[in-house]
């Protein structure tokens, strides 16, 4: 029997719609196949955690899990086979059972939900001694699985790019904002008329990079640009160019925000990346050394170093 979707995420019986969506995504980039390639354990952990959503992700699902369990013997509106049922021994794996005084109209009306019976023929076999629990679920629909590499920039705004699946091209319509692992349901789009889902692989890009809905951008300057200050003109996300002030005194790794030109309302982060010289003439370094006698510090005081 499957584990308790509960316990596969973590999270109590009472848990709210919001709470449970959290562990969700949690789980899900923790244990995603892209992030851990080749993984066989965090694949099938991965696959266990959407099997576990897919129950109490889901409004009706969850109440019914919650009322009824799993589906199969002692399970659902009757724990344990008490009641008007009746077990008595049969092959291992299958036993026989019998219903008393229910009539079979009514049970298919309960037995429906869980798929195990189409009708009340099939039930009447049962109440009569002769069957057997046969297990039947509706056959899930047809799918076809593709992996769509999409560009950055695509996918940070939007738009429609062209993609072959079975040797055929077919436009999608990429939502601006998209991250890495969505998944895109065309209906009828995949092979034989089966519904195509696509899952969406972002590419990376030359100089930007994402983390959720803001973009980093790292940019260089000079030691006498940092010590002294400028403006620098960079890229944005969105097409053309911005400006960014950089105050006098500012050290490598500072960041400084463009606010609204990351993903759908993020922000765009300028981080500093202050460049040294690879050589300097004779002169130079005289400033240079005359520089760092006049302007004394410690860059390092107060990290609390120890050493043996």
């Amino acid at each position: 029997m499957p584990r308790d979707p509960y316990e596969v995420l973590g999270v109590a019986r009472e848990a709210s719609e919001d709470d449970i969506k959290k562990a969700y995504r949690k789980l899900a980039r923790q244990f995603h196949p892209d992030r851990n390639p080749g993984d066989k354990q965090a694949e099938t952990r991965f696959k266990e955690i959407q099997e576990a959503y897919d129950v109490v992700g889901d409004k009706e699902k969850r109440a019914q899990f919650d009322r009824f369990g799993f589906t199969g013997a002692g399970a659902g509106p009757f724990p344990g086979g008490g009641g008007p049922f009746r077990w008595s021994g049969g092959g291992e794996g299958s036993p026989n059972f019998r219903f008393e005084g229910i009539n079979p109209e009514d049970l298919a009306g309960i037995f429906s939900q869980f798929g195990s019976f189409n009708n009340a023929a099939d039930l009447g076999d049962v109440m009569g001694g002769r069957g057997k629990s046969r297990g039947r679920r509706p056959r899930p629909a047809p799918e076809t699985m593709a992996n769509v590499a999409i560009p950055f920039l695509t996918a940070v705004r939007g738009g429609t790019i062209a993609v072959s699946v079975d040797g055929r091209e077919l436009e999608i319509k990429v939502p601006a904002g998209v991250e890495d692992g969505k998944k895109m349901r065309l209906a009828g789009q995949g092979t034989n008329g089966s519904d195509l889902i696509l899952r969406l692989q972002i590419e990376s890009h030359p100089y930007f990079r994402r983390e959720g809905k803001n973009i980093v951008l790292e940019v260089p300057v000079t030691v006498g640009e940092a010590v002294l200050g400028t403006r620098v003109d960079v890229p944005l996300p969105g097409g053309g160019q911005g400006t960014v002030k950089v105050p006098a005194g500012t050290s490598s790794g500072a960041r400084l925000r463009l606010r609204g030109q990351g993903v759908t309302g993020g922000d765009l982060f300028i981080e500093i990346k202050v460049v040294s010289p690879s050589s300097v003439d004779a002169k130079s370094r005289e400033l240079i050394e005359e520089f760092a006698r006049r302007n004394p510090q410690d860059p390092r005081a107060g990290l609390g170093w120890q050493h043996d």
